[in-house]
């Protein structure tokens, strides 16, 4: 009986074990998720069919609210298990808000729009992209209105993704990968591992995925989290997340993880140059390209924790358990 109870119950830590505990986030978010994305059937009809179709003047306005219902889902969904299963505060997830927390976000913003900015520089240099226009909007809609459904929804993507591959998920597996014969510092490092596995598979279903470009957000997945297992907050991945998708769809005019360029942009581009360098119909996360950008984005994050925290080092409380993360 003890040997079974253990199997479930972790009573040093005086909860679930980590995949009971994941069961019972999938139970409680799928069923939030399904019910608030059916939301837009009584919002607005036409919007789904935008949405079914792919195209339509209400399709940028229905990715958005369909990413914010999504980020509400979860939000809900970690209030609820952080408090009756994980047993923790929202905040523990990576929103331990304070003017360093809004500091490193807006280093975060900054670096995705630098980095997303010298890709642009430098295909447009080589003759890898040409501009065809500027300042692009469907016809009859004023450029700043239209704006704001793409902003509105690479706000919601950027902290949906993080706050559920990062903030979730690569927490929760660190905590159950946290073996005392390996210890805290190679249970993060596998976690972080494992979650950028979970974000590249995640994306490989996207329009015009390759295994190039799996492998290559894999990678983008350990960019994203290397800010958090640095710091333990998720305001840096979360700030280069928003600024890196929008400045790539709608400054630059490049396709966004797989999804066509978009047709609300500053710059409109026809692609060119080679797709191992540029990464073609995926974009730049899948080319050659993109990869240099994140190794510099990497080594500017380094820079700056350096900078901002004195130490370049691992969070080893992440894999700690909430009541010993008080005591570390």
């Amino acid at each position: 009986m003890d040997i079974i109870k253990t199997l479930f119950w972790n009573a040093e830590e005086r909860r679930l074990r980590f995949l009971w505990r994941f069961f019972i986030f999938l139970l409680v978010f799928m069923p939030l998720l399904a019910g608030t994305q059916s939301l837009i059937y009584f919002i607005s009809p036409e919007m789904v069919d935008a949405l079914q179709q792919g195209e339509g003047e209400l399709l940028a306005v229905g990715w958005a609210a369909s990413e914010w219902l999504m980020l509400i889902a979860l939000a809900v969904t970690l209030v609820i298990i952080g408090r009756w299963v994980d047993r923790r505060p929202f905040s523990d997830y990576g929103f331990r808000l304070g003017k360093g927390w809004w500091l490193d976000l807006a280093f975060g913003l900054g670096l995705g729009a630098l980095l997303m900015t010298g890709i642009f520089l430098t295909e447009l240099m080589l003759g890898w992209v040409a501009v065809t226009r500027f300042f692009q909007a469907p016809e009859g809609t004023a450029f700043g209105v239209a704006l704001l459904a793409p902003l509105f929804l690479f706000l919601a993507v950027g902290v949906f993704e993080e706050l559920l591959s990062r903030g979730y998920l690569l927490h929760n597996l660190a905590e159950g990968l946290n073996f005392k014969f390996w210890g805290p510092s190679i249970a993060l490092f596998l976690a972080w591992a494992l979650s950028s596995l979970s974000f590249g598979a995640a994306h490989a279903s996207n329009p015009n995925a390759t295994t190039v470009s799996t492998i290559n957000l894999v990678l983008a997945g350990l960019f994203l989290g290397l800010g958090y297992v640095l710091t333990g907050e998720l305001a840096i991945p979360i700030g280069l997340h928003i600024a890196w998708n929008f400045f790539q769809g709608n400054v630059f005019g490049f396709p966004v993880s797989g999804t066509p360029a978009n047709a609300i942009t500053f710059i409109a581009i026809e692609q060119r140059g080679p797709d191992l360098w540029t990464g073609g119909a995926f974009g730049p996360e899948a080319g050659f390209i993109g990869n240099i950008a994140i190794v510099i984005g990497a080594i500017l994050i380094l820079a700056w924790v350096r900078w901002r925290y004195g130490a370049i080092c691992l969070q080893r409380r992440i894999p700690l358990p909430p009541h010993a993360e008080i005591d570390a």
